[in-house]
């Protein structure tokens, strides 16, 4: 390879591809065509960024985009944003909505701060169901919270035992050997 000759030593291989990892700057061209393709992973990327740089409007803006295209993460995001009120004005209805809308696309964590706000509004209930399917989503903040809730009595055993066993399933099915490898590597 050329870069390898270039620099005298192999560059470290992508343990699924086998491929030399991409360097900073591809990495930024590869998602800006993205970006301008449209596509949402990339744009939610690029909202991201943008947050860390610190420029929340960008973030936002992205997110927006992102979201409107279906992007789940990018909801969840938004809600954080509208939450803490950086880069927009906070707005505790479109905190609850971008929330809902990530919950229902599948979000995990989503769906566990969903259970927080119904707690603070006195719904203890919903907050189980909430922290129940995030844990059976294999997200382990919930599955701690629905310890303690169940060690407090508030959560049923046959509830609190289709949770675990939820949990445990979920953990399970992201196990294979190439993730294994590639968490050695």
């Amino acid at each position: 390879m050329k870069r390898e000759a270039e620099e005298g030593k192999p560059k470290p291989e992508c343990p699924y591809c086998r491929l030399p990892y991409p360097t900073d700057e591809e990495l930024k061209k590869n998602r800006q065509r993205r970006v301008e393709a449209n596509d949402d992973i990339a744009i939610r990327q690029l909202g991201t960024q943008l947050n860390i740089q610190g420029d929340y409007a960008g973030a936002v803006e992205n997110w927006k985009k992102a979201a409107a295209m279906g992007n789940n993460r990018a909801h969840y995001e938004l809600s954080v944003m509208y939450q803490d009120g950086r880069g927009i004005e906070k707005d505790k209805k479109k905190q609850i909505y971008h929330l809902e809308v990530a919950a229902i696309g599948g979000n995990p964590k989503a769906r566990y701060f969903l259970g927080w706000a119904e707690f603070k509004n006195k719904n203890l209930e919903r907050s189980v169901e909430h922290w129940c399917i995030a844990a059976r989503q294999g997200y382990d903040e919930a599955l701690e919270t629905v310890n303690e809730y169940f060690a407090k009595g508030v959560i049923p055993l046959g509830l609190f035992g289709n949770t675990v066993r939820g949990y445990e399933a979920a953990i399970d099915a992201t196990k294979s050997p190439q993730r294994e490898e590639a968490e050695a590597f």
